[in-house]
């Protein structure tokens, strides 16, 4: 389908505003509702862009109107289908702004919804399929022809599954996502785990096809058929087109839902943030305003923000009967408010499923942090306690992927892990003082006294003993240390923060 072939849609009433023959003749790959003034990050290639134009008022600058349509230009959208509604008529700026950036504008009249531009779009794409030559296709033309139906109808994945393979005798066929999480299978596929399907896919069990599509490394699907003959693999590529299909679809429907998420997490994270504010942001989400949650933090060192985002939404989905929302905070960090389930002290259960997250990059470290439990009115001190769990979880294994709840920092070691490492190497330094930098032979060995007195609770006989000293010289080295450090270690407190310094280094 071309972007020329809209205008021929009696139905749609649509009317060209600019667009030169070369940018008509574009070829259509799906359809994206978007008003976000910067809508870069969620648009593909070939797309069309359906908006309300809710992002603009009267008055606004120039400047404003380029940075929208420059977004869609450097994304490759195949056109901009604006609608009526809002203002009446789409403003000349627009029109001037698609021209410079060549941009291909399509008027929408306030009679047409864009549900039915995008039912008209996935019809004829799909349409298309069925009237080329039945020798390049392995799916029969009827099968086609009522996926497209199901596929403008919104079905669900388990739908669009079973009328793919029932023409095959219906065979069992998952589509899973990298971590094993099973969205959909054909009515006689047994109930497997999402360690069953980790260990499937990993041992090339039966026949595997990725789908493509906007995935990352934590949340790309793939078709699984245990039986690796169950079906032709053109077949089986020809149905992942599908899913593909219905996957770009549906994200393309999210956009409002992230939107109102990033909403959500602006007034988490604003410690002024009013309670009806809240109560409103939640209900926006899907989520109650009333009860218990947790705030959660992702980082996915070395990739984008939005790749941890996929890697929390990805973990958090294996426990569905806990509601969550997932975005982005305004300062780029990776968050989600999850309702408190049934778990282990109400937390979200991400501990089994971080590992194989990992997995599936396992060159990039993936850290996440719990809150306590919070009400509505204290998601932001909620918050502050995930960042320290962040922090704690990337101190306890820099390298690897790590959950820390601040449920679980109930030791000093813990506490002190989720300080920032500067904070820690100058308290270290400063408390220590010439043992920090362990210089000469002897600055070493009364640390190591240190170390062993303080583990033995202060006890001389028992440091002596472990050392194989004598007691006088365990006396000797602890009185140097008292006068290197400033500390006496008969004070419980000195005891204490010479004990931190030693966990700081």
């Amino acid at each position: 389908m071309h972007v020329h072939d809209l205008l021929q849609l009696d139905a749609l009433d649509l009317t060209l505003l600019w667009g030169e023959d070369p940018l008509l003749a574009q070829e259509v790959s799906g359809v994206t509702a978007t008003d976000l003034e910067d809508p870069a990050r969620f648009l593909q290639p070939g797309e069309l862009v359906l908006s309300g134009l809710v992002w603009w008022a009267p008055g606004d600058d120039r400047e404003k109107v380029d940075r929208f349509v420059a977004a869609l230009a450097d994304a490759g959208a195949a056109a901009l289908l604006a609608g009526e509604e809002t203002h009446g008529k789409i403003p000349d700026v627009l029109v001037e702004s698609c021209r410079a950036h060549r941009v291909a504008l399509l008027t929408v009249p306030a009679h047409t919804t864009f549900r039915a531009i995008t039912e008209a779009v996935y019809l004829r794409r799909w349409g298309d399929l069925s009237r080329r030559p039945a020798g390049h296709y392995a799916l029969p033309e009827n099968v086609r022809t009522e996926l497209a139906g199901l596929l403008a109808g919104d079905a669900a994945p388990n739908a669009l599954l079973d009328r793919a393979f029932a023409h095959l005798g219906g065979p069992a066929c998952y589509l899973l996502t990298a971590t094993g999480r099973v969205i959909a299978r054909t009515p006689d596929a047994p109930e497997i785990t999402a360690r069953q399907a980790r260990r499937d896919l990993a041992a090339g069990v039966g026949s595997t096809l990725r789908v493509d599509g906007d995935a990352g490394p934590y949340d790309a699907w793939f078709l699984h058929l245990r039986g690796a003959d169950d079906a032709p693999p053109r077949v089986l590529h020809e149905i992942a087109e599908v899913i593909a299909q219905y996957r770009h679809h549906d994200a393309a429907r999210g956009t409002a839902a992230r939107r109102a998420t990033d909403a959500l997490l602006a007034l988490v994270a604003a410690s002024t943030a009013e309670g009806a504010a809240l109560d409103a942001a939640l209900h926006a989400c899907g989520l109650p305003a009333t009860g218990t949650f947790h705030v959660v933090l992702a980082a996915s060192d070395g990739a984008e923000p939005e790749q941890a985002v996929r890697a929390l939404a990805e973990a958090l989905r294996h426990s569905p009967g806990e509601p969550f929302t997932a975005g982005l905070l305004p300062g780029g960090e990776a968050a989600a408010v999850v309702v408190a389930g049934a778990g282990e002290e109400g937390r979200p259960p991400l501990g089994e499923v971080w590992p194989a997250l990992h997995a599936c990059r396992p060159q990039a470290p993936l850290h996440a942090g719990v809150s306590g439990p919070a009400a509505a009115g204290d998601l932001n001190p909620a918050l502050d306690q995930a960042r320290y769990a962040l922090a704690a979880a990337r101190s306890a294994t820099p390298e690897g992927a790590e959950v820390t709840s601040v449920d679980e920092l109930t030791t000093l070691g813990a506490l002190l892990s989720g300080v920032p490492a500067e904070v820690r190497a100058a308290f270290s330094s400063r408390v220590l003082g010439p043992l920090a930098r362990g210089g000469s032979a002897s600055h070493r060995m009364l640390l190591e006294t240190l170390e062993v007195f303080l583990a033995q609770h202060g006890s001389w006989a028992r440091t002596a003993e472990i050392l194989h000293l004598h007691v006088n010289t365990v006396h000797y080295r602890v009185q140097r240390i008292e006068t290197l450090t400033g500390r006496d270690l008969s004070r419980l407190d000195h005891k204490l923060d010479l004990h931190a310094a030693l966990l700081c280094r």
